[in-house]
């Protein structure tokens, strides 16, 4: 893998990761229509929509950019280290000895596969940031959508990206986002880290009281 294929793919992930939730349910406005009678016991639920168009799903989306563009900068002021001083060395190989030419092109292609680590850490920490702060989000609707269910007298609640047409009457999704945003607006998270050092320090060991 070349540095500018690697600078390529961890900015496309990154673009991806931070702005997947500003995608949910970007749906066309549907043309007006009558629908048949609701249907009693039977409702809709889209849990994309609910997070996309509440305060906090927005929220979220924002921060998740935030953060993709730390890891973006991050990355590319590594590479462009790195690509600079390639420059360097190759414009002083003629008037280096060839052993150290070797070793300072073996250094830069340690730091180089480095930064690949470096750049696949950050891809699965984006994701595993998206499952989290989406996951946050979705815990603070489930108690509004048994709400919701309770009040509409549910007796089935169908995932709405799976319904074609469905009377508006039987949907929940704009009551749990009303309840959502009353709920809450916003909540503090940073990237997850999966790179931190571990601490190696075995456990102490306890040693029982002797008998007397």
């Amino acid at each position: 893998m070349t540095m500018k294929t690697l600078a390529v793919g961890v900015c496309a992930a990154a673009a991806a990761i931070a702005t997947a939730p500003a995608a949910f349910a970007q749906a066309a406005a549907a043309p007006a229509m009558s629908y048949g009678a609701p249907i009693a016991g039977l409702c809709t639920l889209s849990i994309d929509e609910a997070i996309a168009s509440s305060t906090v799903g927005k929220y979220v989306s924002t921060r998740l950019q935030q953060i993709g563009q730390q890891v973006q900068a991050e990355l590319t002021s590594e590479k462009t280290s790195i690509d600079n001083e390639a420059r360097t060395l190759d414009g002083q190989r003629q008037t280096l000895d060839q052993n150290t030419f070797e070793q300072r092109a073996a250094a830069l292609q340690v730091r180089q596969n480095a930064l690949e680590r470096k750049a696949a850490i950050r891809d699965r920490e984006l994701q595993a940031t998206q499952q989290q702060a989406v996951g946050r989000v979705i815990t603070e609707m489930r108690p509004l959508i048994s709400s919701a269910s309770q009040q509409q007298k549910c007796a089935i609640v169908l995932d709405r990206s799976g319904v074609v047409v469905v009377n508006p009457a039987m949907d929940l999704t704009q009551g749990v986002v009303t309840g959502l945003n009353g709920k809450i607006t916003q909540f503090a998270f940073d990237r997850t880290r999966l790179d931190q050092p571990q601490s190696s320090t075995p456990p102490v060991a306890q040693t029982p009281p002797q008998k007397k």
